[in-house]
């Protein structure tokens, strides 16, 4: 006689395809601006490396302040309509950055801009905490790393596209036009994820007996325990959480390093073309998006054979101290294709870190994860934004070289913090392997 077995759905890898794709987008509208001021903006409307490099960091800035709140949306409304609505308003950001080239005179297009980049980074505050929560609610446990290496690496994805496409936009379309038509992507896209989402496999017309099994078994989706749990606010005194947070601000400050500047570090201070430096810049984004997808599963390997205490911190901590050599020897070097070859294996090593950070922060919040994700990534973006305009003014002193210099050093002690740092126990007093 023969005994049917019951299907499982496969819903849980279409929620990550579609956080992958917001990683995706919003990141491509945020690189985006970088792609203009290099290609268009700073030329045409005469304005300097330090200005400019005050308008990335505007965006950083709110988008910095809001990050808390929006990990407490993601809390309290859920990450469905957290993320609905991070894709709708930063599709309205995007657009109003095109708008504002459009119809703003010359004069006052710097505030416009300045404008349109701030409602822009408002908007996309909830992103990644929420992408990482929904990672932890619709991903089995020994899955979550590498999941959220995926994630970030769709994000790299969308920093890498952005200099050739976005470029290619832009000689098509002229700026304006370009950012208005990321603006209507995202809006689809957030459009999509409204209407087939939802905040746990539980509540999913979709999800088969067999798939809500395997993904409860031993991850954030299975109904929390009895009793109360800590406030939220009381993340803020939670240590190891703040030494996650310092260690995330290094990644953040060397990544955005990179994100913001590598484009002009090809074209202005190794002479190469334009094509040949959106070639190059968009070569070592891959590198960093491949470093990022192979980090989680290697993490995920190590905590398995190792457990999560002595497992979880080794690919944080090689991938920083690796990826501090690699990008200083890259540096001290003027072929251009020795700099991409280095530049592009210290940022994968950079990269790699990513999956464990981001399982680590939301687990360290238990039923707070939104939140806990959000006050991780509040630090990252608090050592990102310092790098867009640090680095021109610090080049000055020291060179191009030097800023590069002072970003591995930053490294360095990023991954020192891991030494002190305790990544198995939540707020409620539950082992990292069984949150709520």
């Amino acid at each position: 006689m023969r005994v049917k077995v019951a299907p499982i759905s496969n819903v849980r890898w279409r929620m990550l395809a579609l956080v992958m794709g917001f990683a995706m987008l919003g990141h491509f509208n945020r690189i985006s601006m970088s792609v203009a001021g290099t290609e268009r903006i700073m030329g045409d409307l005469r304005i300097s490396e330090t200005t400019m490099g005050w308008v990335y960091t505007t965006y950083l800035i709110v988008y910095t302040c809001a990050m808390t709140p929006g990990g407490w949306l993601i809390d309290r409304a859920g990450p469905r309509w957290a993320l609905t609505i991070m894709g709708a308003g930063a599709a309205l950001g995007v657009a109003l950055t095109g708008g504002v080239g459009l119809l703003l005179p010359a004069g006052a297009l710097l505030g416009g801009l300045l404008l349109a980049r701030a409602v822009t980074g408002i908007a996309n505050a909830p992103l990644h905490p929420g992408s990482a929560r929904v990672v932890s609610l619709w991903i089995p446990g020994v899955l979550q790393s590498r999941a959220n290496g995926m994630v970030t690496a769709a994000a790299l994805v969308g920093i890498s596209a952005a200099f050739p496409l976005f470029g290619a936009m832009i000689d098509r379309f002229g700026w304006p036009m370009a950012f208005l038509i990321s603006g209507s992507a995202t809006a689809v896209l957030a459009l999509v994820w409204a209407v087939y989402a939802r905040d746990r496999p539980a509540l999913h017309s979709g999800v088969s007996p067999t798939e809500l099994a395997l993904v409860t078994q031993d991850a954030g989706a299975a109904t929390p325990p009895p009793g109360d749990a800590e406030p939220w606010w009381k993340l803020l005194k939670n240590r190891n959480l703040a030494l996650l947070t310092g260690s995330y601000a290094a990644i953040g400050y060397v990544e955005y390093l990179f994100f913001y500047w590598m484009e002009h570090y090809f074209k202005d201070v190794l002479h190469l073309s334009t094509p040949m430096s959106r070639t190059y810049s968009m070569i070592a984004s891959l590198a960093m998006a491949a470093g990022m997808a192979a980090g989680g599963w290697i993490a995920d390997w190590c905590q398995a054979r190792m457990g999560v205490r002595r497992g979880r911190p080794v690919v944080p901590v090689v991938g920083m101290l690796v990826g501090a050599v690699l990008v200083t020897l890259g540096a001290s070097t003027g072929d251009p294709i020795l700099v991409l070859v280095l530049f592009s294996l210290g940022l994968a090593a950079v990269g790699a870190t990513e999956g464990p950070f981001w399982t680590t922060a939301i687990q360290l919040g238990g039923r707070h994860g939104g939140t806990s994700g959000a006050i991780f990534n509040t630090g990252g973006n608090i050592g990102g934004l310092l790098a867009p305009v640090i680095t021109p003014l610090f080049s000055k002193v020291a060179g191009w070289q030097g800023s590069i210099f002072l970003a591995a050093v930053i490294s360095v002690i990023g991954a020192a913090l891991w030494r002190w740092l305790d990544p198995v126990t939540d707020p409620d007093g539950h082992p990292a392997d069984q949150r709520a």
